[in-house]
C-alpha cells in the first residue's frame, strides 16, 4: 500500500512556531515514528507552502496511490482549486488538522476541501496523522 501524507502552508516550520498549538515535535520526526509504526506501508511525505505545487502532487498520485492525507493548512479555508484537485482523481483523501480548528477563529471552521474527502480528522495533535492512516486502513479492508 502506498500513502502520500500531503502538508501545506506553514507546516515545514512545525516545532518551532506556535508550540502551544503546534507542540515542539518537528514533522521530520514524527513522519519517522509513523514510518517505524506502520512498516508494511510505504509511506511518503511532501510538503509545499505554494497551492499549485500541492495540486501538482495530488494529480502526480492520485490515480495510482491507495490514500492521500492532505493538511493544507491556511488552503483549506480558501481554496476552490484544491477540493477540486481532491475531486478529480481517484485515491481517496482524509483531511487532516492538527488543532481543533473549530476552537479556533471562526473562518477555520469553515473547509473548501471537506467535501471532497472522505473525511476530516482534527485536534489530536500530531497524531492526527496516525488516526488517519489508521481511518484509510479501515476503508480499504
Amino acid at each position: 500500500m502506498n500513502f502520500l501524507i500531503i502538508n501545506g502552508p506553514n507546516l515545514n516550520l512545525l516545532g518551532v512556531r506556535e508550540k502551544s498549538i503546534y507542540g515542539e515535535v518537528s514533522f521530520e520526526t514524527y513522519f519517522e515514528e509513523l514510518k517505524m509504526m506502520y512498516g508494511k506501508i510505504q509511506l511518503e511525505y511532501y510538503q509545499s507552502n505554494i497551492e499549485g505545487e500541492l495540486i501538482n502532487e495530488i494529480h502526480r498520485v492520485g490515480f495510482d496511490y491507495d490514500g492521500i492525507i492532505l493538511n493544507a493548512g491556511a488552503y483549506t479555508h480558501t481554496s476552490v482549486a484544491l477540493g477540486d484537485a481532491i475531486a478529480a482523481v481517484n485515491t481517496p483523501v482524509i483531511e487532516v488538522h492538527i488543532s481543533n480548528v473549530h476552537k479556533r477563529e471562526s473562518f477555520r471552521g469553515k473547509t473548501m476541501i471537506g467535501k471532497d474527502c472522505i473525511g476530516t480528522i482534527a485536534g489530536f495533535g500530531l497524531d492526527s496523522y496516525r488516526l488517519a492512516i489508521e481511518a484509510l486502513l479501515s476503508c480499504l479492508d
